[in-house]
Formats: structure tokens, sequence, C-alpha cells
């Protein structure tokens, strides 16, 4: 089992306003390829959280009727796990955010791997690579230099 980060939902699903760069195009085709390993019974496992994140996105941009068939794939996959998250859950990823220079959710979701023993992550945020004890999936082009690659 593997952590999917909403990051993954985001290059996957999302249209691009302008025409992307080539590593921009790899991430967009490896997160389609990672959904592709969902759809097709890859076991993973997210939080509320970070789904509220791709559905904010995907609202905000296209409206609050197009994150509903999102949803409801989520709901229905048997392969996709979904954690509740809780204040003691923050609690718990707010000194590793700090320790590990890392945003409160992907501290979250790096408190939720090590906890629950889950050692891979999807997921295209580069710092995941800084954090012990887990590995980030895919590998990036060693070309792009920023932490995230934005679409």
């Amino acid at each position: 089992m593997r952590f999917l980060d909403s990051n993954v939902f985001l290059h996957a699903f999302l249209v691009p306003r302008r025409a992307l760069t080539k590593e921009e195009q790899f991430v967009k085709d490896e997160a389609k390829k990672i959904v592709k390993i969902v759809e097709e019974g890859g076991e993973v496992v997210t939080s509320t959280v970070h789904l509220s994140e791709v559905i904010n996105i995907v609202e905000s941009g296209l409206g609050l009727q197009k994150p509903f068939g999102f949803l409801a794939w989520i709901m229905t996959c048997d392969n996709i796990e979904v954690h509740s998250v809780s204040l003691r859950d923050y609690e718990a990823a707010f000194p590793l955010a700090k320790e590990n220079d890392v945003s409160v959710n992907d501290a979250l979701a790096y408190s939720f791997m090590l906890d629950r023993g889950v050692g891979e992550i999807y997921s295209f945020d580069r710092h995941f690579d800084n954090l012990k004890g887990i590995k980030r999936l895919p590998n990036l082009p060693k070309t792009t230099g920023n932490q995230q690659i934005r679409t």
C-alpha cells in the first residue's frame, strides 16, 4: 500500500492553460499512469485532508459541480482507503512540519505514513525525498530544479 498525495490527482486531471514544459508533461504523464494503477486495483491510502485539497482546487477552478464524479469514484473504490484526520493528527504533524520545513499537510501525510508503516508515497513534491523512512514515487527527471512542478 502507498500513500497517495493530492498533487497526483491534480496533475492527472486538471487541464493546463498553457503549453507544458517537457518536465511538466512528464509529470502529467506519470500522474496519469499512477491513476491508471489505482483504477486497475492498486491499493492506496490517503486522508480526508488530501481529498479536500483536490476538491477545493477543482471547485475554485472549474466550478462546484466538477468534483462530484471524482469524489464518487473515490468513495466507491475498494482499493482506496481514506482516513479521517483529527486535531491529534495535526498535533503530531505540526512539529514534523517545522523540523523538516514542509507544509503541515505534507507533514500530516508523513506522520500518517510513519504511524501506519506505509513506506512509499505517490507524490511530485521533491521534499518528500528528504524525509527519513519513506520513499517518494515516481522518480523525477534530474533537470527539474523546482521542489514542486506546477501545471
